[in-house]
């Protein structure tokens, strides 16, 4: 369909971009180059109609990368339908959706719905569009999301030419299940939130395939590689915001049941900001977490023992400029994770926009950042929106 008949029906947005990534070390495999270029693209169409009590949304994604052809992909981030019965509170969700859950800054925990589109960020917070069907019935008493996942997104891995993966190539082609029913396992999943005076709670539930594999070395062939296993996962979390005036006092915990049985989690600290420093219109928020996981067999998760510390700069200025800095530290082992995000709008239409990531002390066989210990990086992206 031509753009024009689509901008009659609804709106069209989006943004287009270009990213570098260096790379200030060699690795052991020759592939790999420190130097990377990559161009991508968002869309975002959406058409209301009935007063508004009906939308229609297609969020497509495309990414080309001249190194990996597993960073080289597309997704559709959103394509739904939604009907709205405004008087009994109701929507009704069918399609490919985005939802997210969690409070917290360094490590969003709860957040189950959505896979984790790893070829994106380190960060995990780039997600894959989940086919759902999501009914949100909104009362007094708070929202109910009911959710139904027929469909399972396998995560994304960097391939054999690409940085940030593994010492072994993860063969996502050869992906195992614990469900005789592979990806086609449904999931279930429900939640119960409110804001109440300062207070900000959610509950929830999640019975299905599990986003996070674990892999098993396979050295039949030529090469090495790790092959992932997705596992059922039975969890139930809690998240919880408390706002104090200049503090936000943030938790979100988990116990969950899967293949090396039970096992608990949380995350929790605050961000207490000081605004408008000396009348400049600077904010800056000062951010201390504590990470903990229990789990020690094949998973090892990164944020099992950490305490992580963050600055956050809000200049207010007409170029909406944001730096946010942020290291965690494994009181276990002593590795170091240090990251730098700052970005700036130039003009109305461009962004600018910088990370860094870096790894100290991350020489130790069972931390999991070990795998990451020749991966420090500089990345710059610059972003055209219209």
């Amino acid at each position: 369909m031509p753009v024009a008949t689509l901008a009659t029906a609804g709106e069209i947005s989006g943004h287009v971009g270009l990213e570098s990534r260096y790379f200030t070390n060699d690795t052991s495999d020759s592939r790999q180059d420190r130097f990377g270029l990559s161009v991508f693209g968002q869309f975002e169409y959406f058409h209301d109609w009935d007063d508004g009590n009906q939308r229609f949304v297609a969020t497509p994604f495309l990414r080309y990368d001249e190194d990996d052809s597993e960073r080289t992909h597309f997704d559709l981030r959103e394509f739904y339908y939604r009907k709205s019965f405004e008087d009994q509170g109701i929507d009704l969700y069918v399609g490919a959706r985005t939802v997210f859950w969690g409070v917290t800054e360094s490590l969003h925990l709860v957040d189950v719905i959505n896979q984790t589109d790893l070829v994106e960020n380190l960060d995990g917070e780039d997600k894959l569009g989940q086919p759902m069907v999501q009914l949100s019935w909104e009362q007094d008493w708070g929202t109910l999301d009911l959710f139904y996942l027929p469909y399972f997104r396998e995560r994304t891995f960097p391939g054999e030419n690409g940085r940030l993966r593994t010492p072994f190539v993860v063969d996502t082609d050869r992906a195992e299940y614990e469900s005789g029913a592979e990806q086609w396992q449904p999931s279930f999943a429900a939640r119960w939130s409110n804001s109440i005076g300062d207070w900000d709670i959610g509950v929830s539930q999640f019975y299905g395939n599990s986003p996070e594999p674990r892999f098993i070395q396979d050295n039949s062939g030529s090469e090495t590689v790790l092959v992932p296993r997705y596992d059922l996962l039975n969890q139930t979390s809690i998240d919880v915001q408390y706002t104090a005036e200049d503090w936000l006092w943030k938790l979100e915990a988990l116990t969950r049941d899967s293949f090396d049985g039970r096992s608990n989690a949380f995350v929790g600290g605050f961000e207490y900001t000081l605004f408008d420093i000396k009348e400049t219109g600077l904010d800056i928020g000062l951010i201390a977490e504590f990470q903990y996981d229990d789990r020690s067999g094949e998973i090892q998760p990164i944020g099992d023992n950490d305490i992580a510390f963050g600055t956050r700069f809000t200049l207010n200025d007409t170029n909406d400029t944001d730096i946010l800095f942020l290291t965690a530290i494994d009181v276990e082992t002593g590795s170091q994770f240090y990251t730098v995000e700052a970005d700036r709008r130039i003009g109305e239409d461009w962004e600018v926009e910088l990370q860094a990531r870096f790894f100290a002390n991350a020489d130790n066989a069972n931390d999991p950042l070990t795998i990451f210990n020749q991966e420090d990086y500089f990345q710059l992206t610059l972003r055209k929106f219209f």
